[in-house]
């Protein structure tokens, strides 16, 4: 009969899956795009916004640079995705950056791409349902007080259907995704064709000034190109998840390196599109967007104006205000195509982690899959630590958005600088002069990969650092750390494993001393003796700790009744301690005998309620824990199942001699031994 948890956990994700059917969760390109994409092509809705936010800080004189810095995230997007490819075909068996740097790099470089994507993974999470649930406050701000709360419910439910299985959550992806292209394709066409007819649409912040936060003198000189930096490391956000496809590619249908290849040139190019069409129709609405609402010039109220984000007042707009169709379907499928992005993340993480753990850097939990045949230890925890996140930071986009990037392009640059070192190795035992092009080629978009995205990297840590990317930075290395030490204490626990002598490892010991824990006579304790009688020790005896001297005489008198043939053996307890008598004498007994193994049996109840935990076998448990550093001595528990367990209820029993005594039954109904019928180990 099924549980109450096992039903609830059939329902969220369904019957688990067999180990033969892990090729069927295998992905089609279709299905694949929305799953390992949906980040870079979300990022749309909010790139643009964070570098018109940096310009305006410099007031409004500043906007002129927005195409320019849009022109070149777009040319950073390109070099990035046809790195990938490279990154694709050259390492198929999946791992991405960490198995790029770990083959062309050490293992150490590898490990910074390892710690920095984990980080990274996260921030997306936060980042994409935070963004999100502000579009969603866009069209509905009387939900503005639930911020967290829809936050926190989005990862849970986002959680849930990866837990189901990639095909499955593929398949609820889907729709969204290609819905949000749709919609923000026929925007971006109708504005631009309304541009054209000379009827340009206009956004509702356009007649808004911004005062600048600089001050009204103006930047010049290092300032200006601090601030534009910026913008651009900013707009850089809309690369994150490019990686992805390259983590995933074991994911994919055969053949698994051109499917994902194919997979990552249409997300290329989507992004790309749809990033150059909002940053174009962004420019020519005019809009107007602050990090504060009172900067804004010309409103009345500030402090109760809420700022809609910039697809929201694109759409607006484009399709004739805040009330029509097109407004609203933009808006919900951007909310839904940005809370659905954490998914890149729900599926990168796992699997990166996966491979981590493989190789020792990471408890071997998280390579095991689940149910679903996915890694459901990695999904969870991912679930865990981003929900802390946006509950801490009260799922504040502007808050988190500074630590986000600095990890992505850690991993870019680490991973196309190891892609030369692979072309160079290549490239020396290549004797075909076709192929050595071919070679030449790629190593040449690598390079180009590997300079720009360093150089980006070095912007983004110059302009984010001081803003919160620190918090990034440390939590990279506090997990590259601990990793490393992960990794040494696997390494010491094989090696102290390893087979050095089989001869010497395999000597049976001189004798086997079995002792009885004893702190009652009762049935669990009869059993426990025949339980070691059975396994003939050389020599047997029970054992209690005397800590009450009326239970002392009482277990004596039933001892000595039930004609015990085991020796009771009493350790004193002055100070009523029960534990350290016990692993006390169990450790002068190994010392008399070094060569010979203890074998130590303890009589434990198992009940069927977590609650009766806490009224039963706590002084198992510490003797356990205890006796378990000893050397040489085995612990084995033996199992009393009370009624709770069984589901069964157990016939009122009387007490030890109550039959010769005339007494009658135990109305308690204590688990004692029948004296007409004596279990193993009595006369």
């Amino acid at each position: 009969m099924p549980t109450a948890i096992e039903i609830v956990k059939r329902l969220v994700i369904g019957r688990a899956r067999r180990s033969e059917e892990l090729g069927e969760t295998l992905l089609p390109k279709r299905l694949a795009l929305p799953i390992f994409a949906s980040d870079p092509l979300s990022s749309v809705a909010y790139a643009t916004q964070e570098i018109l936010l940096v310009l305006t800080l410099g007031g409004l004189a500043y906007l002129h640079f927005t195409p320019w810095i849009g022109a070149a995230v777009v040319a950073l997007m390109t070099v990035v995705v046809l790195s990938y490819r490279q990154v694709v075909h050259a390492y198929p068996s999946g791992g991405g950056s960490y198995a790029v740097a770990s083959a062309n790099l050490g293992p150490s470089a590898g490990l910074v791409v390892g710690a920095s994507l984990l980080v990274d993974y996260v921030m997306t999470v936060a980042v994409s349902v935070a963004s999100g649930v502000d579009n969603i406050i866009s069209a509905l701000p009387s939900l503005a007080g639930y911020r967290v709360l829809m936050a926190l419910g989005f990862v849970a439910l986002l959680t849930a259907l990866n837990l189901r299985g990639l095909r499955e959550s593929g398949r609820l992806f889907a729709a969204p995704t290609y819905l949000f292209i749709g919609g923000v394709l026929i925007m971006i066409g109708t504005g631009l064709l309304r541009y054209v007819l000379g009827d340009a649409p206009v956004a509702e912040s356009a007649r808004y000034g911004i005062t600048p936060q600089t001050g009204d003198q103006g930047l010049a000189g290092l300032a200006l190109v601090m601030l534009v930096l910026r913008a651009f490391s900013s707009g850089c956000t809309a690369l994150t998840g490019v990686e992805a496809i390259s983590n995933g590619v074991s994911a994919f249908r055969k053949p698994k390196a051109r499917n994902a290849a194919n997979t990552l040139a249409a997300m290329g190019v989507i992004a790309v599109v749809l990033f150059a069409g909002v940053t174009t129709l962004a420019i020519i609405t005019d809009v107007h967007i602050a990090d504060d609402a009172c900067r804004l010039t010309g409103l009345t109220d500030c402090a109760g104006y809420t700022q809609r984000t910039v697809i929201a007042q694109l759409a607006a707009a484009v399709f004739g205000g805040s009330t029509s169709f097109g407004f609203y379907y933009i808006q919900a499928v951007t909310a839904l195509i940005l809370i659905l992005a954490a998914n890149t993340a729900f599926n990168g993480f796992p699997l990166l982690a996966s491979i981590l753990a493989q190789d020792s850097y990471l408890p071997r939990q998280l390579h095991n899959r689940g149910d679903r045949l996915v890694f459901s230890n990695g999904i969870i925890a991912l679930a865990v630590v981003a929900g802390l996140l946006l509950y801490g930071f009260r799922a504040d986009v502007s808050s988190l958005i500074h630590l986000y990037i600095l990890g992505v392009f850690t991993s870019f640059t680490l991973s196309q600088t190891g892609m030369v070192r692979h072309w160079n190795r290549a490239l020396r035992a290549e004797t075909d002069h076709v192929q050595r092009r071919r070679h030449h080629l790629a190593r040449a978009v690598n390079c180009t990969g590997a300079l720009v995205t360093g150089l980006v990297l070095v912007i983004v840590l110059a302009t984010k650092f001081t803003e919160g990317a620190w918090l990034a930075v440390v939590a990279a290395t506090v997990l590259w750390l601990m990793m490393r030490g992960i990794r040494r204490q696997y390494d010491r626990t094989s090696a102290e494993l390893a087979v050095t002598d089989p001869r010497q490892d395999s000597v049976p010991p001189t004798r086997v001393l079995a002792i009885v824990l004893v702190a009652r006579l009762h049935r669990p304790t009869l059993r426990a003796l025949a339980y070691a009688r059975a396994f003939r020790p050389d020599h047997l005896e029970a054992v209690t700790v005397a800590v009450d001297q009326e239970s002392l005489a009482t277990l004596r008198r039933q001892w000595h009744e039930f004609d015990i043939q085991v020796p009771l053996r009493v350790l004193r307890s002055p100070y009523r301690e029960i534990t350290r008598p016990a692993v006390e004498y169990v450790r002068s007994v190994r010392r008399d005998g070094p060569h010979d193994v203890i074998a130590v049996f303890i009589p434990e109840y198992v009940v069927g309620h977590w609650w009766e935990n806490l009224l039963h076998n706590q002084t198992a448990f510490w003797l356990k824990s205890r006796l378990l550093f000893t050397p040489g001595v085995t612990v084995t528990s033996v199992p009393w199942q009370l009624s709770s367990a069984t589901g069964t209820r157990r016939p009122i029993a009387r007490a030890p001699g109550s039959v010769r005594r005339g007494e009658p039954p135990n109305e308690a109904g204590h688990p004692t031994a029948h004296a007409s019928s004596r279990p193993p180990g009595t006369k």
